[in-house]
């Protein structure tokens, strides 16, 4: 039998994603197959002011809710201006990016992947 869990998301610590793809991004993997989730993996990004995730598609969709911060996304051809409060949908296999663009404040999102997505 499963049981639930009380994660603070901020003491987990980041991965750190910094090379030619993606600049000044943090990935923290709140709940996943560790914690016993079965079907979907809850993420929390931090992307530092002049940061970027990489630009790349791939075969599962994502959802994402802006904690804070003001940012841009690529859906497909086209950029879309994000800031707190948004949900983004992103679609399989259509090509995306999140970009801060802020000088000062970091772009912190939510990011809920299926079970098997990376």
């Amino acid at each position: 039998m499963k049981e639930g869990k009380i994660i603070q998301w901020e003491t987990i610590e980041p991965e750190i994603i910094n090379n030619a793809e993606a600049k000044d991004v943090k990935k923290r993997v709140v709940i996943g197959e560790i914690e016993g989730a079965s079907n979907f993996i809850l993420r929390v990004f931090t992307i530092s002011p002049g940061g970027y995730s990489p630009r790349h598609s791939h075969s599962w969709e994502h959802e994402v809710f802006v904690l804070k911060g003001q940012g841009k996304v690529l859906l497909g051809q086209e950029f879309f201006s994000i800031l707190q409060g948004h949900a983004v949908f992103v679609p399989e296999n259509i090509e995306h990016q999140f970009i801060n663009t802020s000088e000062s404040e970091e772009l912190e999102f939510i990011c809920v992947i299926p079970k098997g997505g990376q």
